[in-house]
C-alpha cells in the first residue's frame, strides 16, 4: 500500500512516500480503506521527537490519527462495525506505529463511528481529533451551559473553530481571540471577536468570562487563573501544570459516543467543518509545512483515495 512514513525522528526531510505492507488485523480491529485524513500539530510534534518521553514510537511510523473511509475487513470479535460501513474516527492507540496517512489502516472498533451523512469523506476526516478535543473540554470538563460566557483563546484554528460552534449549540455566549484578519470568520461561527491580548488582564476584565478554553498557554492562561480566582472553570490543551491549580488539562480521548454527538451536531446544522486546503497523500510534506507555520484557519486535509460513498 502507498503510505507516508518515517524511520527516525527529525524535520520534514525524514518523511518518505512509498510502499509499506498493510497492517495486520487483530481480533477487535477494523481494516479501513482510507479516503481522507487530516493534519494536526501533534503529527509533526511526534515526528520531531518532541513527545518521545510521553509516547512510544515503533518505526517505521505512519503519522496521522484522523481518518474517514470504508471498512474492508473486521476482526472476529468486532460487533458494532460491518464491512462496507462508511466510518470516521480518531485512531490514537497506545503507541505510534500504524497511522492514517496510508491507503489502509487497522484500528480498534472503539475509535470509530458512522460517517456523518451530511459530510464528505474529507470533511469527516477533518473533524475527529479537533472536534473531540473541543467537545470533551467543554462538555465533560467545563460542563458548559447557557449561563456561561466562554472565552476561547485562539479561536480560528481547528479546535477553536469547533469549540465556538459547540459552545453556541449549548447556548453559551462566546468570545474568541484571533488576528484581525480572522475576526470576520470568528463572527461567522457565532463568537464575539477579540484581538490577541497584549494586555491579557485588561482583556479578561472587560469580557468577564465564566469559563475559559485556552489553546496557547502563557500569560493569558495565568491571568485567567487570577481573574477566575482558581482554575476549576479553565481547560487548556497547552499546559499540564493547570491541574495543580485545580483546572483541566485536555488530552483528547478516543470515543465513539462523542463522535456520534459531533455527528448529531453536524447533521442538525449546528457544526460546520472549515477546511483551509486539501493535499494529495504524496504532498504531506507541504501539508506539514503549512501546519508548522501556525496560521491555519480550520483544518488541512490529506486526500488519500477517491472512494464512492453509498
Amino acid at each position: 500500500m502507498k503510505a507516508i512514513y518515517y524511520n527516525t525522528f527529525g524535520a520534514l526531510d525524514v518523511l518518505e512516500y512509498g510502499e509499506l505492507d498493510r497492517p495486520e488485523l487483530g481480533p477487535d480491529s477494523v481494516l479501513v480503506q482510507v479516503a481522507a485524513a487530516s493534519v494536526n500539530p501533534v503529527d509533526w510534534k511526534v515526528m520531531s521527537g518532541g513527545l518521545r518521553s510521553r509516547m512510544t514510537s515503533v518505526f517505521p511510523v505512519v503519522p496521522g490519527w484522523d481518518l474517514a473511509g470504508i471498512v474492508q475487513e473486521v476482526g472476529p470479535s468486532v460487533t458494532q462495525v460491518r464491512v462496507g460501513d462508511e466510518v470516521f474516527g480518531y485512531a490514537r492507540m497506545d503507541f505510534v506505529h500504524h497511522g492514517t496517512f496510508a491507503e489502509f489502516t487497522a484500528v480498534p472498533e472503539r475509535v470509530l463511528a458512522q460517517r456523518p451523512t451530511s459530510l464528505s469523506f474529507g470533511e469527516a476526516a477533518a473533524l475527529p481529533l479537533a472536534g473531540l478535543t473541543a467537545y470533551q473540554a467543554l462538555v465533560h470538563r467545563l460542563h458548559l451551559d447557557a449561563e456561561d460566557r466562554l472565552l476561547v483563546i485562539g479561536g480560528a484554528g481547528g479546535v477553536g473553530g469547533f469549540a465556538i460552534q459547540i459552545a453556541r449549540s449549548l447556548g453559551a455566549e462566546v468570545y474568541a481571540t484571533g488576528s484581525p484578519g480572522n475576526h470576520g470568520y470568528l463572527a461567522s461561527l457565532g463568537a464575539h471577536p477579540v484581538a490577541h491580548p497584549t494586555d491579557a488582564r485588561q482583556t479578561l476584565a472587560t469580557i468577564k468570562p465564566t469559563a475559559v478554553l485556552d489553546l496557547y498557554g502563557g500569560e493569558p492562561l495565568q491571568e485567567s487563573i487570577n481573574l477566575l480566582k482558581g482554575a476549576e472553570r479553565i481547560a487548556t490543551i497547552a499546559d499540564p501544570s493547570i491541574v495543580a491549580h485545580g483546572g483541566h488539562y485536555v488530552f483528547v480521548q478516543p470515543s465513539s459516543n462523542d463522535l456520534d454527538a459531533l455527528s448529531n451536531l453536524v447533521n442538525s446544522g449546528q457544526l460546520h467543518v472549515e477546511i483551509q486546503e486539501h493535499f494529495a497523500l504524496a504532498e504531506t510534506k507541504a501539508a506539514f509545512a503549512a501546519s508548522m507555520e501556525g496560521h491555519v484557519r480550520g483544518k488541512l486535509v490529506i486526500d488519500v483515495a477517491t472512494l464512492e460513498p453509498r
